[in-house]
């Protein structure tokens, strides 16, 4: 495979390990010389024979075997194996046994099962996971592939808490960094119209929203926010000069948790941040 063909098929290792019907961890400790370019290579393998598989294993659920089928699913058994394919194992192996003593009627069944546990997901799941990012964005292909599984576990385990803070204030969104960069990461987002992009590129866990902006309001920022599924409970804070009963019963009725009144106190700032992270953890 060429450099430049080879780029265009790498994939996001952190979505494919979200696949259950996967156990790249197996794959990775019975091989443990296997690097993330070999798992990249298998995986785009699997995406050039995915379709001719699935249009087997749909003609023996169909009672329409032939020794084509066969050959095709043969020849790929080996490669779910390999790549840690686990759920269609059995039955892909049951179709091969179960046509080589000429019983169709098994072969369809175990096709049946296939198609049952929705193939044409995974495969479509996969495809979904292929990037064309820049090659320094993406583990080195070099990288044994058990290691890179466990330096990813360790970072995930070692989450840093973000704060995604909008204001149209520049001087805000520093204060707000200054105070918090201590205990936490900050994002400084001067651009409400952005958020919506951003937030399918980060994950937040909590919010700190101006209430009063010109191009989109801390109230106009929250259903983008609940519109997330996984910002659905995500701790939202109002920053406000106009610190009402009325502000905070309307915040609190559109999702909000809290708010506070510029200009902040810091160590209320910080107190406010871990109390309503807490809650959520």
């Amino acid at each position: 495979m060429d450099s430049d063909t080879f780029k265009a098929t790498n994939f996001n290792l952190k979505d494919i390990l979200k696949l259950s019907d996967l156990n790249i961890h197996r794959v990775a400790e019975e091989n443990k010389r296997l690097t993330v370019g070999d798992y990249f290579k298998m995986l785009s393998q699997f995406i050039n024979v995915a379709p001719d598989v699935a249009d087997a294993i749909k003609k023996y659920a169909d009672d329409d075997s032939g020794i084509k089928n066969w050959k095709v699913i043969k020849d790929n058994i080996s490669l779910f194996r390999e790549m840690g394919c686990d759920t269609y194992i059995s039955d892909l192996n049951g179709i091969k046994d179960a046509c080589e003593r000429g019983d169709h009627r098994l072969a369809a069944s175990h096709a049946s099962k296939i198609i049952d546990q929705d193939f044409y997901n995974f495969y479509t799941q996969i495809m979904s996971a292929k990037t064309t990012s820049e090659a320094d964005s993406l583990p080195s292909l070099d990288s044994n592939l058990l290691s890179y599984l466990k330096a990813l576990e360790k970072k995930e385990a070692d989450h840093e808490l973000l704060v995604l803070a909008v204001d149209d204030s520049p001087s805000i969104l520093e204060a707000v960094s200054a105070v918090l960069s201590s205990e936490y990461k900050v994002f400084k987002l001067p651009k409400p119209l952005m958020l919506e992009d951003i937030l399918k590129k980060m994950k937040p866990d909590l919010f700190l929203l101006d209430y009063q902006m010109p191009d989109l309001n801390g109230f106009e920022c929250i259903p983008i926010i609940r519109s997330f599924e996984e910002h659905k409970e995500t701790p939202i804070v109002f920053l406000t000069s106009e610190g009402t009963v009325d502000n905070l019963t309307a915040a609190v009725g559109l999702g909000a948790c809290d708010f506070i009144v510029k200009p902040f106190n810091p160590d209320q700032l910080l107190e406010k941040v871990a109390k309503h992270i807490a809650r959520k953890k």
